[in-house]
């Protein structure tokens, strides 16, 4: 997130980009760069705004997280946390506050974790849970050379009321999609796809179109 970003905005849609579906989504917001000058403000926002979140039954309406899908996907959040406390980060929720959370259960509250680097699980690996790690950069450059030291590359998303700082930025991030204000959306009419380790397929658009089927040539000579 850059400085010039509307923080309000940012908070709101980056915490349901984090734990959209407990999440467990491909393109969900696993870790989180923002410039030094917004950083204080945007921590405190971001872990206000998941203490609200409400831990419970999917089918009650008052519900806004429910459980991960098994006990061991839980688990691999769970261990991933407990790494990169043990080496020296930060927890900001605390999970008593979630009634439903249960070691041996897939009931796992909401995580938000500060002082965290990349020698940690929860930065480098696809953690597919409600847990999400906030580092501080001083500048587009070390956000961008962050945002790259990963095997994955599906999505990205620039938070920036510049949208030409946002399309300069986006062609340096090695993903196959970047977003601008925004995070876990499709665009039927533009290609979802990725880059290193999340794979070399596509889909939607005319793009995933041809992917998807098998071209056949003719070659007919009329004598």
């Amino acid at each position: 997130m850059r400085a010039d970003a509307k923080l309000d905005h940012a908070v709101e849609n980056l915490v349901d980009g984090a734990f959209f579906n407990s999440g467990q989504s491909c393109c969900g917001v696993e870790r989180v760069y923002v410039q030094e000058s917004l950083y204080d403000r945007f921590v405190d926002g971001f872990a206000a705004l998941t203490r609200q979140y409400v831990l419970d039954d999917p089918l009650q309406e008052v519900t806004t997280l429910g459980p991960m899908v098994a006990t061991r996907f839980a688990d691999v959040v769970r261990k991933q946390t407990a790494e990169a406390v043990n080496k020296g980060a930060r927890t900001l929720i605390d999970a008593r506050a979630f009634k439903r959370d249960k070691a041996g259960t897939p009931w796992l509250a909401p995580q938000v974790l500060t002082g965290v680097d990349h020698t940690m699980s929860v930065m480098m690996e696809e953690s597919f849970g409600p847990v999400v790690g906030i580092m501080k950069v001083k500048d587009d450059a070390e956000a961008v050379r962050l945002m790259n030291d990963s095997p994955y590359g599906l999505t990205a998303s620039i938070w920036s009321a510049d949208s030409e700082a946002a399309e300069r930025i986006g062609t340096e991030v090695q993903t196959g999609t970047v977003y601008m204000n925004r995070c876990d959306y499709l665009d039927p009419g533009l290609a979802w796809t990725g880059v290193k380790d999340t794979g070399r397929g596509a889909s939607l658009s005319p793009i995933g179109y041809e992917i998807l089927t098998r071209p056949k040539s003719f070659h007919l000579r009329q004598i």
